[in-house]
């Protein structure tokens, strides 16, 4: 009791202070999220997400070289499709030949040891923005399973590592799992989108696809009815344990920063790695802060990675990863 126990004892300055730190942030925590394009020597600024851009495949290797040097060692990558590629089917999504595909292999053969997680969801091939096959003015979650299959090999095939499943279809983890396992695919993961959110965070990434639901008569107008209800708590660790006992080698909270209390229950309750997705939102709400003079912009983007990892992420999906593994570097 006081004062034989002063608390202020462990904070009198930085030397014990960094002895006894909790959580230590390295940029092996971090995974970059990528936004992949058409073309040759073509760069696209973000304008909702400054710093981060559209990139044609040759400067989307010349990209994942840089971050291999200062040590970011996994990519979450997503393409931005053709128009003229999107139907209902979302077909393109398992073509060969198509760009996720040739981005996974030009990733792959610049820096093999770099870990790919390609993107699973059809919604940047909807023609209606929605992350599954519409019928009847529906999601429908079978059919959409199956075409998620498709891609998941196509990926695999390719030479990811990982397949992200960001799509909260009903069993698409066994049924990616088991034709992975059926097609001799026994070394590629799984890290499942576990614990999504219908959230407001994610405008600007949808404006980096142009993956947003269009307003259409009998579309459906939000994702509400696949992502979860941000008022829900114990559905998150009933997604997680389900994702995991259908195969999921890491499960994943999206959002990050406002789900910090799902980010530990989910911790506590499974024995897998654990990801967080720090999303565009999160992103964005800084840089515009930042922009205004109103926050210190790398003390609080290294404050609030370090608030995730501690609440219980093992890995973190954030458009910081370079700035931070920089700064980190220092």
């Amino acid at each position: 009791m006081f004062p034989y126990y002063r608390n202020r004892r462990l904070r009198t300055n930085e030397s014990i202070r960094s002895l006894v730190r909790e959580t230590i942030l390295t940029p092996n925590d971090f995974m970059f999220p990528m936004f992949i394009t058409e073309g040759t020597n073509t760069q696209e600024a973000i304008p909702s997400m400054p710093g981060i851009y559209r990139r044609s495949l040759d400067l989307t290797v010349r990209e994942v070289q840089e971050l291999w040097k200062i040590g970011v060692k996994a990519v979450n990558i997503y393409v931005k499709v053709d128009d003229k590629l999107k139907d209902n089917t979302g077909r393109e999504a398992w073509n060969k030949d198509g760009l996720m595909q040739e981005a996974i292999r030009a990733i792959k053969g610049a820096v093999p040891e770099m870990i790919v997680m390609p993107d699973v969801a059809l919604d940047p091939y909807s023609i209606y923005g929605h992350d599954g096959i519409i019928e009847k003015g529906k999601v429908v979650n079978d059919p959409t399973v199956d075409a998620l299959v498709k891609m998941a090999l196509s990926h695999a095939e390719a030479g990811a590592d990982f397949i992200a499943p960001s799509d909260m279809m009903d069993g698409r983890v066994y049924a990616i799992r088991k034709a992975l396992e059926e097609n001799n695919f026994h070394d590629v993961g799984i890290m499942s989108y576990a614990a999504k959110y219908a959230s407001g965070h994610y405008g600007p990434f949808r404006d980096a696809l142009d993956s947003a639901p269009v307003d259409a008569e009998e579309i459906p107008k939000d994702k509400k009815t696949y992502q979860m209800d941000y008022c829900n708590r114990t559905e998150a660790i009933r997604e997680a344990l389900h994702d995991v006992e259908e195969g999921a080698d890491i499960v994943m909270v999206k959002p990050g920063l406002s789900y910090l209390d799902i980010v530990r229950e989910v911790k506590n309750a499974v024995h897998v790695p654990v990801a967080v997705f720090n999303v565009s939102g999160e992103y964005a709400m800084v840089k515009a802060a930042a922009e205004k003079g109103w926050i210190d912009h790398d003390k609080v983007m290294i404050e609030q990675l370090t608030c995730i990892k501690r609440a219980g992420a093992d890995l973190i999906s954030t458009y910081f990863a370079k700035e931070a593994a920089l700064l980190l570097n220092k």
